[in-house]
């Protein structure tokens, strides 16, 4: 096996990598399914950043396939066996509060700035440009490396589905799409709805209209709305809100329209795989509701919000907490949130989930749970848990890689975020975030160091050499 400075190798092409990440960061792929079209099924800013890769791909000498504009790939190397290389080209919505433009792909202070720069864009760029130096450098392969571009990862993974329905499986791989060193346990990931079914109104001086706050299951909501048909004086009430938030330390604000009091009130985003990292701007205003006396239905919706779920992350109030060795705490975040006074209520929940926890049970639990409070479960999803054994060669190799690049000890990892290595029956998670580094994917500012997108390169450059032989 040739010996090959790769440090070297990606510092000579540090310019353009940069400069196509740019590019790729200044495309909105949100998932925009209002939009949608037959040749653009998630959203025309999802297609344009797939096929932005694939065109690049294509110019540079690599087999490119769109795969019915939900996925693609870009291939190299001969050989039976396949190696994968799974990322995702979609975004979260970039949510409020961001000091620079979320979809300008700023560069300053060592740090490149945008809605996906970390998840995924970066880690896929970083991943992109470790198969071109492969390939320029025109490396023997003795199989084939596929990086398989994914659509829908940060929602209902229809990208992967359609994928491996037309495509092949490969024998082995990873995605750049979490932390270093190597992530070998995935919890499994349960989405559903809480649902409250509408009943007839008892009318109260007090009545809660509308109640919404949460775009995405898997983020923790920064904002939130409440509108209040308020008879009576309304100045004690703005200085209990005014006094909460202050208490709490949020930020809100409130406005009157039409005869009816509005409520907002302002979060803290971040990944719904670690609620904590938030602050729930939903829960907290469900939380100032209580104070009132409202409508039984509305009191309904709102008790059940603070009482099990409001500082309950690990599912104590749902009857599900639980933890194992291997993947560590079952996390709940409640990700989508909304009221009617004409329809109802529900609450959005993503689940995270130990390797170990019986589903099934679980499952069972949370439907009596919510049966007991006049609540149904609605909408549920379930992908489950992944483990590959510390001993597996894919594991060695990439522990070896690691650890001669970095200098530091490759230890094996959990996470409660899903990757599409769970997609592999011997896949793991690779990257891109190194230890020590904050955490800001979905949140604002997201960047990435470009220290560390060169590094990542270099790594996944040398790893996919290895694994290909």
């Amino acid at each position: 096996m040739q010996k090959i400075d790769w440090m070297q190798e990606v510092n000579e092409r540090k310019d353009d990598l940069v400069s196509d990440l740019r590019q790729l960061l200044q495309i909105k792929s949100v998932l925009d399914e209002e939009n949608a079209s037959f040749d653009a099924p998630l959203g025309k800013g999802i297609k344009e950043a797939l096929q932005y890769l694939l065109n690049l791909g294509e110019k540079d000498g690599f087999i490119a396939k769109n795969v019915g504009n939900l996925a693609g790939h870009l291939e190299m190397g001969t050989g039976e066996e396949l190696i994968g290389v799974l990322c995702h080209v979609d975004v979260v919505p970039e949510g409020d509060g961001w000091s620079v433009d979320p979809y300008g792909g700023e560069v300053k202070e060592g740090k490149i700035y945008s809605r996906g720069a970390s998840d995924d864009k970066g880690p896929t760029m970083a991943a992109y440009y470790a198969m071109k130096i492969i390939k320029e450098l025109k490396l023997p392969l003795n199989k084939r490396v596929r990086m398989i571009i994914g659509t829908d990862e940060e929602s209902n993974w229809r990208c992967v589905d359609h994928y491996f329905k037309n495509e092949e499986m490969p024998t082995t791989g990873f995605a750049p799409d979490a932390d270093f060193p190597i992530i070998n346990a995935e919890k499994g990931i349960s989405d559903y709805d809480i649902v409250l079914p509408a009943k007839k109104i008892d009318q109260t001086n007090h009545m809660l209209i509308s109640f919404y706050s949460g775009r995405r299951y898997n983020m923790v909501p920064d904002h939130a709305t409440a509108v209040l048909s308020f008879s009576g004086e309304q100045t004690d009430l703005i200085q209990e809100y005014s006094s909460f938030l202050e208490k709490n330390e949020l930020k809100g604000s409130y406005f009157i329209e039409s005869g009816e009091l509005h409520l907002e009130l302002e979060g803290i985003s971040a990944h719904g795989m670690e609620p904590k990292n938030g602050k729930n701007a939903g829960l907290f205003l469900l939380k100032f509701l209580t104070q009132l006396e409202l409508d039984s239905q509305a009191k309904r919706y709102i008790d059940f919000g603070v009482h099990i779920l409001f500082n309950q992350s690990r599912g104590e109030g749902l009857g599900i907490d639980f933890k194992d060795e291997i993947t560590g705490d079952l996390t709940v975040n409640v990700g989508k949130m909304q009221y009617e006074q004409a329809n109802g209520g529900s609450f959005g929940i993503n689940m995270r989930y130990p390797v170990t926890f019986d589903m099934q049970k679980g499952k069972e639990t949370i439907i009596k749970k919510a049966s007991e409070h006049g609540f149904s479960i609605e909408n549920f999803s379930d992908s489950k848990p992944h483990h590959v054994d510390e001993n597996n060669a894919l594991i060695k190799i990439l522990q070896k890689v690691y650890e001669e690049q970095t200098g530091e000890k490759a230890e094996l990892l959990s996470i409660g975020g899903g990757t599409y290595a769970r997609s592999l029956k011997s896949g793991v998670a690779f990257g891109a975030l190194f230890p020590g580094r904050p955490d800001v994917m979905h949140q604002k500012d997201e960047y990435m160091f470009i220290e560390d997108l060169l590094k990542a390169t270099a790594i996944y450059a040398q790893a996919i050499y290895e694994l290909a032989q």
